[in-house]
């Protein structure tokens, strides 16, 4: 049976109305059988009857937890709501990939640990010691760590998913040790402080950065709007429902999440490694 949990941060969640309870299972292992999910279930959404679930990711991500919620007959409604961009140090990142010998890579998200193994196998895919925050980041590395011939080694997670954690946990290797940390440009100072304060020697690389997506349809929005759930991956996302006029009360996946608004009861909801950030849309 699969594993899910819910897991409290600060004070006791508050249930969800017995309608909107959702129960999740492991997704499609055939990548394709989730990307056809996506599809005909955002198509089938908008179209024919009204979401049960709004999903909130880039464009192409949404694919697994779609999959997942449409074996429990529940239909989404693919909005994305953020792209990724080019961050302006990801030019230099195999160049320095190429000419250093860092002691740890700290990978703090999927998208991070993507647009790493790109930069990685253009510098010819040396030999690098990971940190990641957490599973679901692990997961992004799966099969660069069956075809790299053991170049790659994910050697630490922190005991909470975190990048607190993750700073306050990561192995000190001798008098000076050296980490490469490539973030968001939008990713706070918390993680090279704190290992900083350490006596860590941080090399921090903005290589990508989030942005609003450019266009959204408003007939979607509108459906969406109406729907009981909304399912976010990153503060920037929050950010965006609150500009469309989305109202919710808040049930977060996370301490960057809890930042935005403390006051709010929180959870974590886990599955499969992967962690979401569900709402509770006040306006259905």
């Amino acid at each position: 049976m699969p594993h899910f949990s819910l897991s409290p941060l600060s004070c006791a969640p508050s249930p969800l109305p017995p309608r909107r309870r959702i129960f999740l299972a492991p997704p499609r292992t055939a990548a394709s059988s989730a990307t056809d999910a996506a599809s005909s279930s955002t198509s089938s959404s908008a179209s024919n009857f009204a979401p049960k679930v709004v999903v909130t990711r880039e464009r192409g991500k949404n694919a697994k937890l779609i999959a997942a919620l449409a074996k429990h007959e529940i239909n989404c409604l693919e909005l994305p709501l953020i792209e990724h961009i080019q961050g302006p140090d990801l030019g230099r990142l195999p160049s320095v990939l190429g000419d250093n010998a860092f002691d740890w890579v700290v990978i703090t998200s999927p998208e991070a640990g993507s647009v790493f193994l790109e930069a990685w196998r253009s510098s010819g895919m040396p030999h690098v010691k990971i940190g990641v925050v957490g599973a679901g980041t692990a997961s992004i590395f799966k099969e660069a760590l069956q075809s790299s011939n053991r170049s790659i080694d994910i050697a630490f997670v922190p005991s909470k998913a975190t990048g607190k954690v993750l700073a306050t946990e990561l192995p000190k290797i001798g008098n000076k040790c050296t980490v490469l940390y490539p973030a968001s440009a939008k990713a706070s100072n918390e993680i090279e402080e704190g290992l900083s304060n350490r006596g860590f020697e941080v090399t921090r690389m903005n290589t990508y950065t989030t942005v609003p997506v450019q266009h959204v349809d408003h007939t979607v929005l509108k459906i969406a709007l109406a729907a009981p759930v909304v399912t976010v991956a990153s503060p920037s996302s929050i950010r965006e429902l609150i500009m469309f006029g989305f109202n919710m009360s808040i049930r977060c996946k996370g301490d960057s999440c809890v930042k935005l608004d403390a006051s709010n009861d929180c959870f974590i909801l886990t599955i499969l490694g992967c962690c979401f950030c569900p709402f509770v849309n006040q306006a259905s």
